[in-house]
């Protein structure tokens, strides 16, 4: 958020030969959404140099001033992949709204799903998912930290071993969610081991 923040403010207010440098970033596709948002609404847009470094050029202008723009705003992939495992583990149900080319980290839910061997079924309806023999899968969610909850929850459903990687980047979210997960679902009966960048 802090990084979305100073780039649509930089933005904002006109910024020329700035930069903004930035140490080993992690869920670059919530700036690839940033920098699209700002893009649709016509913002001055930087140049980004392999997401180490933002630069307002003192060329580059907004392309619009305070022109009404018609935006659709994308259904929300964070909150569907809680109802897309609900369909999996309980279903089914189908799910509208969301979009599989989004740019939104947390659509990478499908991918999980498929790892877990969901049965799912993607139309313009929506996505359909069933219930199914789920697997253990292997998923690296270090771009979607707000994917956890959910791949927890299907993997406490799953048949054998799954891991998660990213688990640090949780560790200073508003608790740290990786020992909140263990602790809360350790109560229902599901042993989740901590190790390294691993659950």
């Amino acid at each position: 958020q802090f990084l979305t923040g100073l780039l649509m403010s930089y933005a904002a207010s006109n910024a020329s030969g700035v930069s903004i440098k930035v140490n080993n970033l992690k869920s670059k596709p919530y700036i690839d959404l940033t920098l699209d948002v700002m893009k649709q609404f016509g913002m001055k847009m930087p140049e980004n140099r392999g997401y180490e470094t933002f630069y307002f050029d003192r060329t580059r202008a907004a392309t619009t001033t305070g022109l009404p723009v018609n935006y659709t705003v994308e259904g929300d992939w964070s909150g569907g992949a809680f109802l897309l495992v609900a369909g999996a583990v309980a279903g089914p149900i189908t799910v509208r709204g969301l979009d599989p080319s989004s740019a939104q980290a947390d659509k990478a839910i499908l991918e999980a799903l498929m790892a877990a061997n969901a049965a799912m079924a993607i139309d313009a309806k929506g996505i359909t998912v069933h219930p199914a023999d789920l697997t253990g899968f292997s998923f690296d969610a270090t771009d979607c930290p707000d994917l956890f909850p959910p791949l927890v929850t299907l993997a406490a459903y799953c048949k054998g071993v799954s891991h998660i990687k990213g688990v640090s980047r949780l560790a200073h979210k508003e608790s740290d969610r990786g020992l909140t997960l263990q602790e809360e679902f350790g109560k229902l009966g599901v042993f989740i081991e901590l190790k390294n960048d691993l659950m």
